[in-house]
């Protein structure tokens, strides 16, 4: 977005308040070190260790002059000037100091400006902290940051290039941080008898991701694979804004006050008002959210709207004025609008699945309910938090399984088609769904984590109590934590399972549209409007979830899984390109402590510890418990005959809660029973085995710079490698003599032949007749006569100085 005049005017104030600090005590400016670049003659080393230096006096010239597009872009150089010289500076020298000062000053300033965008305060990608891999403690990637009352920073921005600092003496040791490659093992499922033609397994087995003892996870992208991303999606389309239709029926005036005053007044049954989440979000739209419009939105701002649409209080009106334009609603539309408006900046401004995400889900639910044509009647209490079913994902019964625990009745195995009639699409709040889009829908166990759903079908109902009402039938897709897995399973970031379940949703329960990409296209682009725009929720789907069986299935026919009517269709989805092949990152399991970030994630879901394929084995003929710990937590059961195989001396515990104990060595991951058919392909099998290389000592892992410069495996994320080149490949002839040499060697087998040796040491004049006795195969040497004045030299020797006075003397005469 092109920097607007009053945010240039915001960045200047900016660099004048960073030009202006001085030390506490004397008069020393505090950024007068960093106006220039370090002078590469007398610093040249600080250029090989600093990616792209910056100083504060080119970033105030380029703003003056307008080089900058966007606002992020001179924010990432004006903090990279200070990054690079806490980098490049001893933490403790005055310049690493002053740079700490300055970084934190403009972190501050530029939050007190409402009309400049959000921004990380961790370091870009393209950074020296970044590029040579230093852990830094200010690394915690912030939040959304519009100024309020709130303290939640900003989703990151991928972010321009480093800045430039005064050097000091040495730069820090890089620490590299070098991600194992996961061995993946494949565990063969049981089939999937019953399913409808559109629920089909036409794939081999997923595996069940054995990982070694080095089990890093990459939390976050490499710099170069999130600078494309950012490259990518700052050239993309914005979201339009809803549409025209679908909103709800004028009503009377007081309708709308009644409504906002039960948003407002809502709580749980603690009696905990959920409406705070909404109250907390700033009135000010900030342009990094990616909202359908940037106009200032707040419950506040709606609730003075609607009061002074029937009440007209003569001391709101200057308020309203400085609010909005309209000092009142004229239809119910207006209304609905910028209630639409307001849920989608607060599913922006808090992180999802957290609390306060979730009770802003709960409270557009409640919203939906009260716009509907037939709106419950107060008080408004739900134990499916306002959503129509009765349980969500991983709480419904398997289908195909009526022998398991789960609430019944809830999703089918198939689309149904009695007492409705199909249309094409349905207009609900200013969106459009038609069959093939995906949605959020409300999730009655857990409003934080809405139900991810592919729609099948759109219709209305034929039924008597429901005639008129409009729905979707849906597929689900389960979430991680949704489901049983081993603990030592790895997970794509926004990983997501295609499942057997098939439900029917009012359109009530639709939250927003998202949209959900195979790997194979989520490793190469984004999809292209109107599928996805920027800022909507994106979800990758990488293989299929039975939780029958509770194993995965990796997805190979994606036309089996998306409805008939789009199979057929040349471009479904569409992408916009990246550069080159760019993967999401690989996350552990939800319910590990480390994993989850600041805890473990309690689900519908759990941690297994029996293989996929023996778990229906477990402890007796139904299946039973099938080896699964408690749901939702980290436990694992160890005993029976189907329990893996763990390190001796590990516990329960320390095999299920720190995932790098899972298996320490490559021996141990030998010792699994059940391997997946076809040869093991592994660098160390290759190598003859963990005890022919001496040890799982000897065997080291690949740094991310090393690895990334090559092809890897989208589903281990492993270096290809290959022991030989392709048999169909032409292989280089080996060095070859020249026909000179060639020549040179004849000639001299000949001569040998003939009684020559030229092998043997030549000899002076007085030894060649001895050698030639003693050797007489040793040809003589040839002797050159004398030159005239070696022979002249050679007499004037021979004379006697008498001669040779004589001789000059005859010449002087």
């Amino acid at each position: 977005m092109p920097i607007t005049p009053a945010q240039k005017t915001a960045i200047e104030e900016v660099i004048v308040a960073i030009l202006s600090v001085t030390a506490p005590r004397g008069k020393r400016h505090l950024a007068a070190i960093f106006m220039d670049l370090v002078d590469r003659a007398e610093w040249p080393e600080y250029y090989e260790i600093i990616p792209e230096p910056r100083c504060l006096k080119n970033i105030q010239t380029g703003v003056a002059k307008g080089r900058y597009k966007e606002a992020t872009d001179v924010y990432t150089d004006l903090s990279l000037v200070f990054w690079n010289a806490l980098f490049y500076n001893e933490s403790g020298s005055q310049i690493a100091l002053d740079a700490k000062t300055l970084k934190t000053l403009l972190e501050t300033e530029w939050r007190k400006r409402l009309v400049l965008p959000a921004t990380r305060s961790s370091p870009p990608p393209s950074s020296a902290q970044k590029v040579h891999g230093v852990v830094n403690d200010a690394e915690q990637e912030p939040k959304k940051e519009v100024p309020s009352t709130k303290a939640t920073p900003a989703p990151p921005t991928p972010a321009a290039p480093p800045a430039a600092e005064l050097p000091a003496p040495t730069a820090p040791a890089a620490r590299i941080i070098t991600p194992a490659p996961a061995n993946s093992v494949v565990q063969p499922t049981a089939s999937t008898s019953g399913s409808t033609d559109v629920e089909v397994d036409v794939v081999t087995p997923d595996s069940d991701e054995q990982e070694s003892d080095a089990m890093a996870f990459q939390a976050e992208r490499d710099p170069q694979s999130e600078e494309i991303v950012k490259q990518l999606e700052k050239g993309l389309p914005r979201f339009p804004g809803f549409g025209e239709e679908g909103w709800m029926a004028d009503v009377n005036p007081d309708r709308y006050s009644d409504i906002v005053h039960a948003l407002k007044t809502h709580k749980d049954i603690i009696g905990n008002r959920l409406a705070v989440c909404l109250e907390s979000v700033p009135e000010e739209s900030s342009p990094a959210l990616h909202l359908s419009s940037t106009a200032p939105i707040s419950l506040k701002q709606i609730e003075v709207r609607v009061h002074v649409h029937f009440k007209l209080m003569v001391t709101l009106l200057p308020f309203t004025q400085t609010r909005a334009r309209h000092k009142m609603y004229k239809s119910a539309k207006d209304f609905d609008l910028d209630m639409a408006r307001l849920f989608e900046k607060a599913r922006r401004w808090h992180d999802p699945a957290t609390e306060a995400y979730g009770r802003t889900l709960l409270l557009q639910r409640l919203y939906q309910d009260l716009t509907s044509p037939n709106p419950p009647a107060p008080p408004y209490i739900s134990s499916t938090n306002f959503a129509s079913l009765r349980a969500g994902p991983g709480n419904v019964k398997p289908v195909h399984r009526s022998d398991s625990e789960g609430v019944p009745n809830v999703t089918t195995y198939r689309v149904l088609t009695r007492d409705r009639t199909f249309v094409e699409d349905l207009n609900y709040k200013g969106w459009k769904i038609k069959v093939a889009d995906w949605v959020h829908l409300a999730n009655p166990d857990d409003p934080s984590r809405p139900i991810i759903g592919h729609v099948f079908k759109c219709w209305v109902s034929d039924e008597v109590e429901k005639k008129g009402q409009p729905g979707i039938t849906v597929a689900w897709y389960y979430r991680p934590e949704q489901t049983f897995h081993p603990a030592n399973k790895q997970f794509w970031g926004g990983e997501v399972f295609k499942t057997s379940h098939f439900a029917d949703h009012p359109v009530e329960d639709i939250i927003e549209k998202i949209a959900c990409q195979f790997t194979a296209r989520h490793i190469r682009g984004r999809p292209r409007p109107p599928y996805w725009y920027v800022g909507f929720p994106l979800y990758v789907c990488d293989s299929r979830y039975n939780d029958r069986e509770r194993t995965f299935v990796k997805l190979k026919n994606w036309n089996s899984c998306i409805p008939e009517e789009v199979r057929q269709s040349a471009e479904f989805m569409p992408i916009y390109p990246f550069e080159r092949m760019v993967y999401p990152v690989r996350l552990p399991s939800p319910f590990l402590v480390r994993g989850a970030g600041k805890g473990a994630v309690k689900g519908p879901g759990g941690i297994i510890s029996t293989p996929p394929d023996q778990q229906h084995q477990g402890d007796g003929p139904s299946g039973g418990d099938d080896g699964v710990g408690e749901r939702g937590t980290a436990s694992t059961k160890l005993n029976g005959p189907s329990a893996r195989t763990i390190a001796p001396g590990t516990t329960a515990s320390r095999y299920s809660s720190p995932y790098r104990q899972l298996h320490s060595t490559y021996s141990q991951q030998q010792q699994v029973s059940q391997r997946a058919a076809g040869p093991d392909r592994s660098v160390v099998s290759a190598a003859g085995g963990l005890t022919a290389i001496g040890g799982s000592g000897q065997v080291e892992k690949l740094p991310p710079e090393t690895a990334k410069l090559f092809d890897r495996d989208p589903e281990t994320n492993e270096v290809l490698w290959f022991a030989a080149p392709p048999l169909n490949m032409s292989r280089a002839k080996g060095p070859q003599h020249s026909l000179t040499y060639l020549q040179f060697l004849a000639a001299k087998r000949k001569r040998v032949s003939e009684g020559e040796n030229d092998d043997e040491m030549e000899c002076d004049d007085g030894d060649a007749a001895a050698a030639k006795t003693q050797h007489p195969t040793k040809r003589a040497r040839v002797s050159v006569p004398p030159t005239v004045t070696e022979t002249i030299c050679q007499a004037w020797k021979e004379l006697s100085p008498a001669e040779a006075a004589s001789i000059l003397s005859s010449f002087s005469s």
